[in-house]
């Protein structure tokens, strides 16, 4: 049986312990409000850690392969080339390590196609286009490539100097992207015969060698790049197609409705503020992107 000092003892010491988890409660409120006050800073932004598909991670999908100049020898997680590059400087600016960045590969319309994803941001020049709008979010654009007409020096082509001279050209392009919409309306005059889709450049670019197609078109700096890296033998960018700037530009993808929309937005908007996007852009791309002629119109 419990004597009566026993029994103040317990009530004592519930006492204490009350105290203590009313305490306890307090701090822990304090910590959430804190975390919320640093979410809405994307440099100190705890609380984005917590939305992402793996938490703690920043899980980005890239296309499968990946090519030059925005990822160099097919590997994202050096950080070199530019969309590389870009999305290390976003991650920072978001709050994420290097280490926590994970890379994933999807195809070109994976993309930007609607519904639940296994990764958090996909990057691979997918253009900004109202109809893509309705089944993902977008970042602010990145950069406004145009696009360019490679071909084979020996190819009859060859000495093309405006859009007309392709008109009866077989052009291949990658499914998906918005090249045929180029081709078609500028090259074509509307007309969408004498285009082959491919379900990517590679297939495309070995059409051309092959003599199956007379031309490939893509975005200037991976023309550029084909011809530097005899994807097309004996390859030759003939030129660009005028009015083809993307006017919206290339966007990171994310599930419509991400939480982690608007820290992307933020985030890139101080990069493009800073002159980080402008620096990544005159190092990975310059190269490809100088000295290319216009076909006139």
């Amino acid at each position: 049986m419990k004597s009566i000092t026993d029994t103040a003892i317990s009530r004592r010491q519930a006492i204490a312990l009350g105290a203590s988890a009313f305490a306890t409660l307090g701090l822990a409120a304090c910590g959430s409000s804190s975390s919320s006050d640093s979410g809405s800073s994307s440099k100190k932004s705890g609380g984005v850690k917590s939305l992402t598909h793996t938490e703690g991670k920043l899980t980005v999908a890239t296309g499968n392969p990946a090519y030059t100049p925005w990822v160099i020898d097919d590997k994202p997680q050096t950080g070199k080339g530019f969309e590389a590059a870009l999305v290390y400087a976003l991650a920072d600016e978001m709050g994420f390590a290097k280490k926590d960045v994970k890379w994933v590969r999807t195809t070109f319309d994976e993309a930007y196609a609607p519904g639940e994803h296994d990764w958090d941001l996909n990057i691979q020049q997918v253009s900004i286009n109202s109809d893509r709008k309705k089944a993902v979010d977008f970042s602010p654009a990145y950069f406004r490539p145009t696009q360019a007409v490679v071909l084979q020096k020996s190819s009859k082509y060859a000495s093309a100097t405006k859009c007309s001279d392709l008109a009866d050209a077989n052009i291949a392009v990658m499914v998906g992207t918005t090249a045929y919409d180029y081709v078609k309306d500028i090259i074509k005059g509307g007309k969408d015969e004498g285009i082959s889709i491919f379900d990517d450049n590679s297939a495309a670019a070995q059409a051309v060698t092959s003599g199956q197609c007379d031309a490939l078109v893509t975005d200037t700096p991976q023309a550029v790049y084909m011809v530097q890296s005899k994807q097309i033998d004996d390859g030759l960018v003939v030129g660009q197609i005028p009015g083809t700037e993307d006017k919206e530009g290339l966007g990171i993808t994310l599930a419509k409705n991400s939480p982690l929309t608007k820290y992307v937005k933020k985030a890139m908007d101080a990069l493009a503020k800073d002159g980080t996007v402008k620096k990544l852009q005159d190092k990975w791309l310059a190269e490809y992107t100088t000295d290319i002629p216009t076909l006139k119109k």
